[in-house]
């Protein structure tokens, strides 16, 4: 068998092995490692390079430590899910690195961070100045959590008292040009709407790379042709303009009716969609 075939076979056959390997593992030993896992994740990538680029070398051999630190890796998941002090040995700890607005020196020493590192990983948290932390912990993967003092951070509409409507996960419709039925009926649409909204727009199924539909039933569409510039859709601003001319004008007709009977009448009506106005206005803001 020539060299080069049985490197194409080897090779096969680990990726195989350690697609294997990491599906059986979880998710994360891509994503978020731990002291163990780093080290286990870098001795199964070497033990593997060199079985497959080693022609002279012993596969059943290598297929047995990959098993092995796989089996290991599996293992210590499975007791750090059950014991929260072994969790903390094998993983790690959070180590505070803020509080109160101070810097902790002492926990910065111990893991061997400079003030540049600090500084690093809160400009990744888009804070530039650490006087603007209030609390801020090292996460065992090697994140910062950062928590602002108040006045630093930025409002919501709960600070101001405002009431804002729930949203849904926008549901793709259009991708690639083609209609995916099954996000279209969770978003309660119909194909015959989806194409008189494409319609609306003048824009062709085929043209479309991809199509949303938002949790207020509004569709936003992303065309191929990038210089096509597609109109704004005017629905809900349209429609909240013409509540307010209707309580307007109910205010209008109570200035110029000379019954007192009607002006209560119009008055009270005013009044009730002044209230609708208030309610819809956060659903019905363009």
């Amino acid at each position: 068998m020539p060299e080069w075939f049985e490197i194409v076979l080897r090779s096969i056959l680990f990726i195989a092995v350690l697609f294997l390997m990491t599906k059986i593992l979880g998710s994360k030993q891509i994503s978020q490692l731990s002291f163990f896992e780093y080290i286990s994740g870098i001795t199964i990538g070497s033990v593997a390079a060199e079985v497959i680029t080693g022609v002279d070398g012993n596969i059943i051999h290598g297929l047995i430590v990959l098993v092995l630190f796989c089996g290991i890796t599996y293992g210590v998941d499975v007791l750090s899910l059950k014991s929260k002090k072994f969790r903390d040995f094998a993983e790690g700890k959070s180590v505070v690195f803020i509080k109160d607005g101070k810097i902790m020196e002492d926990s910065l020493r111990k893991e061997h961070y400079t003030i540049d590192d600090l500084n690093s990983l809160l400009r990744k948290k888009n804070v530039f100045n650490a006087a603007d932390v209030e609390f801020a912990v090292l996460e065992p993967n090697g994140d910062l959590s950062v928590f602002l003092k108040k006045e630093n951070r930025p409002l919501i509409p709960k600070d101001l008292n405002l009431k804002v409507a729930n949203e849904k996960v926008p549901q793709t419709v259009i991708m690639d040009g083609k209609i995916l039925d099954d996000p279209l009926a969770e978003a309660n649409k119909t194909r015959q709407w989806l194409k008189t909204e494409l319609d609306k727009l003048g824009v062709a199924l085929d043209n479309v790379f991809m199509a949303q539909v938002d949790s207020y039933g509004q569709l936003t569409v992303d065309v191929y042709d990038d210089q096509l510039k597609l109109p704004t859709s005017q629905q809900k601003p349209l429609l909240m303009s013409m509540i307010k001319k209707s309580q307007s004008d109910l205010e209008s007709f109570a200035l110029q009716t000379d019954s007192d009977e009607a002006k209560k009448m119009y008055l009270k009506n005013a009044k009730k969609l002044q209230e609708a106005i208030d309610m819809l206005e956060p659903y019905l803001k363009s």
